[in-house]
Formats: C-alpha cells, sequence, structure tokens
C-alpha cells in the first residue's frame, strides 16, 4: 500500500479503499484512552460521562477561584452559606455582563451537551441534518445540558457551595438556570451545521492541515473544550477515525407515517430566544424560551418564560424583569416554509429592583475599619423594591421552517400589558419583540 501524505489525512473524505486518518487530527491526550466505536453495545458510558463532567465542574471552579476574590472568601459558614444561596433565588438577572449570561454560560451548556454525546454510544456519530436520530441526539443531550447546569448552580458541587454566589447581590436571578441549557442547545446545533458546511467545505478547498486544524477549532470552540475533557485532541471528529454514523435514518413505513411527519405544526416545539422589551419608561433586554404543544393541526397550547435586565435607568439604580405566561396560538396548516402565528398569552411578571447608596456604604467601611468592626453588609446601604402582577400579552410573529427538525423565528412582535404600578419610573407595559431558533419535534 503506497504512503499517504499526512496533510491529506485530516479532511475525513471518504474513501472506499483506504480508512482517512490523520495522527494529528485523533491522537488522543497523554494518558487518555482513544474513542471507539461501540458497535456490540448502544447505551450511555455513565462512568465516562461523569468522570468528563467532573473534569469540566473542576475546571470551571479553578477559573472561578483564581478569579473571585468572593469566591475566595464568602465569609460565611459552608451549610449556612449554601441556604442562603438557594434561599435568595428571585428575579432574572445575576449582575453578570450580557456576554457571560447570552455567550459565555451557553457555550458552557453545548460544552456539557457534547461531553454527554460522546458518550451517548447509539447516537454519538450521527451528523447535523434531516437524520431523526440526529434530532433525538440533541434533545438527549440538552436534557443532560440542564442537569449540568443545576448541578452547577446550585448543586453540591456548585457556585452556591464554592463561594455562595447567589446569596450576594446581585447574583439571585434566574437567567442561568434558563439561558444555558436552552441557548446552548441552539449553540450545539449551530455549531454542528458549521462543521458540516464550513468546516468541511475549507476542508474540501485546501490540504494544509494547520488551516483545517484552526478552522476547526473557531468554529466549534465548544466541541474543541469537550474534546480535551474527554482525552481527544480539541480538533478531532468521528470522521478521521473512520466513523460513520452509528443510525442511519429511518424511512417512512407507510403514506400516513411520511404525511405525518410532513405536517407544518409540529406536535411539540421548543424555542430559545432572545429578546427585547420596549415601553415609553424604558427598555428592558434578556432572552428566555417558548413550548409550543400542538391540540390540533391548526392550534397549540404555549408556555413562555422570559426575563430581562433593565436599561437607562438612573444611576445606583438595577433592575430585571420576569415573565411567565401560557396561552393559546393559532398557525395555519400546510407545506409552506414561511408560517406565521398568532398567540395570546396570560399569566404573571415580576419586577425587581435594587437602589445603592455608595456614600452610606464608603462611611460605614470607614467607620468598621475605624473601629476594628465587621465590614458592612450589602442590605446596610441597598434598598430594594419588588412588584409582582398579573400579565397578558398577544402579537403575531413569523417561523422559517428550514426542514422537519429545525426552523428560525424570524420574528416575533408581541403587546404586553401588566396590572402593576410603576416601579420607579419602569412600567412594564408595551412592545416586544423575539428571535431564536425553533425545534421541531414529532415530525421526523
Amino acid at each position: 500500500m503506497a504512503q499517504q501524505n499526512p496533510e491529506d489525512l485530516l479532511s475525513g473524505a471518504s474513501n472506499s479503499s483506504m480508512l482517512a486518518v490523520d495522527p494529528v487530527a485523533v491522537e488522543p491526550l497523554k494518558g487518555s484512552a482513544t474513542p471507539v466505536a461501540d458497535s456490540q453495545t448502544q447505551g450511555v458510558r455513565w462512568k465516562s460521562l461523569f468522570s468528563q463532567s467532573l473534569r469540566f465542574t473542576l475546571f470551571e471552579h479553578a477559573f472561578r477561584y483564581a478569579t473571585e476574590p468572593a469566591t475566595r472568601h464568602p465569609g460565611q459558614p459552608f451549610f449556612h452559606g449554601y441556604i442562603d444561596a438557594v434561599g435568595a433565588l428571585h428575579g432574572w438577572s445575576d449582575g453578570d455582563p450580557f456576554y457571560v449570561n447570552y455567550v459565555g454560560h451557553p457555550m458552557q451548556g453545548a460544552v456539557s451537551a457534547y461531553i454527554w454525546t460522546f458518550n451517548d454510544t447509539r447516537y454519538r456519530n450521527v451528523e447535523f441534518g434531516r437524520n431523526p436520530d440526529y434530532w433525538k441526539s440533541r434533545i438527549r443531550a440538552g436534557a443532560f445540558a440542564w442537569a449540568y447546569s443545576e448541578q452547577m448552580e446550585i448543586g453540591p458541587i456548585s457556585e452556591a457551595t464554592i463561594g455562595n454566589v447567589q446569596a450576594f447581590f446581585p447574583q439571585q436571578g434566574f437567567v442561568d438556570h434558563v439561558v444555558t441549557p436552552a441557548i446552548g442547545l441552539g449553540w450545539t446545533i449551530a455549531e454542528d451545521a458549521l462543521d458540516k458546511y464550513l468546516v468541511r467545505l475549507v476542508e474540501r478547498k485546501t490540504k494544509n492541515r494547520y488551516l483545517r486544524v484552526i478552522v476547526r477549532g473557531t468554529a466549534n470552540p465548544s466541541r474543541s473544550l469537550a474534546n480535551a475533557l474527554s482525552g481527544q485532541s480539541p480538533w478531532a471528529r468521528p470522521r478521521d477515525r473512520g466513523e460513520t454514523n452509528a443510525v442511519q435514518p429511518r424511512k417512512p413505513s407507510h403514506e400516513t407515517d411520511e404525511a405525518k411527519r410532513n405536517l407544518r405544526v409540529a406536535p411539540f416545539e421548543f424555542a430559545p430566544n432572545a429578546y427585547v422589551f420596549a415601553a415609553h419608561s424604558g427598555a428592558c433586554a434578556g432572552g428566555g424560551a417558548t413550548a409550543a404543544l400542538r391540540v390540533s393541526p391548526e392550534w397549540q397550547i404555549v408556555l413562555d418564560v422570559n426575563g430581562c435586565k433593565m436599561t437607562g435607568l438612573e444611576t445606583n439604580l438595577t433592575g430585571d424583569s420576569f415573565s411567565y405566561m401560557a396561552g393559546p396560538r393559532w398557525t395555519p396548516s400546510g407545506s409552506s416554509r414561511f408560517v406565521p402565528y398568532f398567540q395570546v398569552l396570560m399569566g404573571g411578571n415580576k419586577l425587581t429592583e435594587e437602589r445603592m447608596f455608595p456614600e452610606k456604604e464608603a462611611a460605614l467601611s470607614r467607620l468598621a475599619e475605624s473601629t476594628g468592626s465587621t465590614p458592612p453588609t450589602h442590605d446596610q446601604y441597598t434598598q430594594q423594591y419588588e412588584r409582582d402582577g398579573f400579565a397578558v400579552a398577544a402579537g403575531t410573529g413569523l417561523d422559517l421552517h428550514f426542514n422537519r427538525a429545525l426552523g428560525f423565528r424570524l420574528i416575533g412582535v408581541e403587546y404586553t400589558h401588566s396590572w402593576i404600578n410603576d416601579l420607579n419610573g419602569f412600567a412594564p407595559r408595551g412592545f416586544q419583540v423575539k428571535t431564536g431558533m425553533v425545534l421541531r419535534m414529532g415530525t421526523w
């Protein structure tokens, strides 16, 4: 057999006479086993899954401990601090910058989702596309990402135990509990699509293996970190080991099955979204998730949970809004790629604000320093405000369906009215605009 040029091996291109394997691309980290296809057994490798998840957890906590003084010195007894942290959870915002909440945490969700896929042997090698097994695998991975996120937030080895983070303002919000798994699932699917359509395009155009490695890493940063945590090279792919889809797409058994799969309104839809709420009193930007259960070909029951951070507030005042609503949605039946909808939702809205008094904080700190007493606690120089009330939202939107499994919410516009008195000038009455990915389940 003729010797292969190493630069020809990373592309993973099919060759009926030879297995293309790049020794650089598939070389595992030193001391780690190379993942292999499980041809005999199909299931979840729980021991490996928990081992890799623990590595990720320790990696995250090591970074927190190294960069956050408050994590190193929470100033509370362990159990008392944990109870305070969990008991203080409320509202939406947690005080982190936008890029942390809506980029960093979704990437955390994507990394944990990939860790699951590496150990879910039945679906490990499926690729982005119409294959129903791909979508099953990502839904399973999304469920694990939620479990990992909850452990990281309030579990036994979490921010609540190591640093008692949520016990201190303004870390009490639920934003990470929703955004990490919801937008993280969309992030995972986006990386899968980039790997199939962008990375492979580059690999077909160039034989420079270093350029290919760079493209793989930049297009799939979450997968790269998950690879490293699982003992592989960051740029590794199943195709480098000659592995193909473990499960092939199932073809419709008869016409009824085919018709059911082509229904425009899926039996169940899940849509992570980003949105902006605008009113005459101010604006609020954030995200959330929407679940829709079909009860007839043209009607769905919708559950919508969203939160946002208020912008444009006066100095030393911060706030957030948290809404939870449900109601009917009408969407026409048919086979068009563009699908409009109309919905009316009812539920609740909670506003939370906090005003800081820096002069009072400085005075109390100087007094504590001069007398050698305990430094002032947060509640000694802040004032909190809360409002809860009934809310209604009515609006319309337009979705673009790429295939039976995936769509994109081009735009959703709703008018929201909350029966809550203005909170320091912020009135929760106005228009909100949404956009995001739509996962359509039960149509494949």
